[in-house]
């Protein structure tokens, strides 16, 4: 099972720059160890305000326990407290294999990755045939963005018709572009993260 886990940390104001220097060397390494047995995926920063601390990361673990085991493993933990969101398997998912930083013909040179959550706009009549055509069209046109490079996963999250996309695209304008053509964008809301590159990031997953 994955997980997104939202990691903000608060360094005690007494705390001397050696000890930060060290707990983040040593942070280093234990990420480096937990991608190798792939129990962390990805990291990264997203928008942060000045002196804010406050990484989100992409962990796998067979359950929360286990994935607590791994959380409470990290040496930042002591300063850092983790807000846990659950990832389920979306039926679009392009899978992890899709995560490759390789060519994409619709997304050539695109060097920046969003996290966009997905929400329903308004209660929805499920039965309508507009949204069950919708719907329908969704599958294809995530088929065909995850071929163009677009979007590289996407989840289930806690809530009915809720989700959790990983984009990438050239910059913002042209996200937006991206989101605004999916079939369901009229009954949904969107709310979209920018990431920025982690230095402890185990990158893409490679096919």
């Amino acid at each position: 099972m994955e997980y997104l886990v939202t990691m903000t940390t608060h360094v005690p104001e007494e705390t001397s720059q050696a000890e930060v220097d060290d707990i983040r060397t040593r942070e280093a390494a234990n990420s480096h160890k937990l991608a190798e047995r792939r129990q962390l995926l990805r990291l990264w920063r997203p928008p942060l305000q000045p002196g804010e601390w406050r990484t989100l990361g992409l962990f796998a673990a067979p359950d929360a326990a286990r994935l607590e085991d791994v959380l409470s493993s990290m040496p930042l933990r002591v300063w850092r407290s983790d807000e846990v969101t659950p990832l389920t398997p979306h039926p679009n998912d392009p899978g992890p294999a899709s995560n490759d930083p390789g060519p994409a013909s619709g997304a050539s040179g695109a060097a920046k990755e969003f996290l966009v959550a997905f929400s329903p706009a308004a209660l929805q009549d499920t039965t309508s045939q507009p949204l069950r055509d919708a719907t329908a069209a969704e599958a294809v046109s995530a088929k065909a963005l995850a071929g163009q490079g677009h979007l590289v996963r996407l989840w289930k999250t806690p809530g009915e018709g809720h989700a959790l996309g990983l984009w990438r695209a050239r910059d913002a304008a042209e996200m937006q572009t991206v989101l605004d053509s999916l079939p369901l964008a009229p009954w949904l809301s969107m709310e979209t993260t920018p990431l920025s590159e982690h230095p402890s990031d185990p990158g893409p997953v490679r096919r």
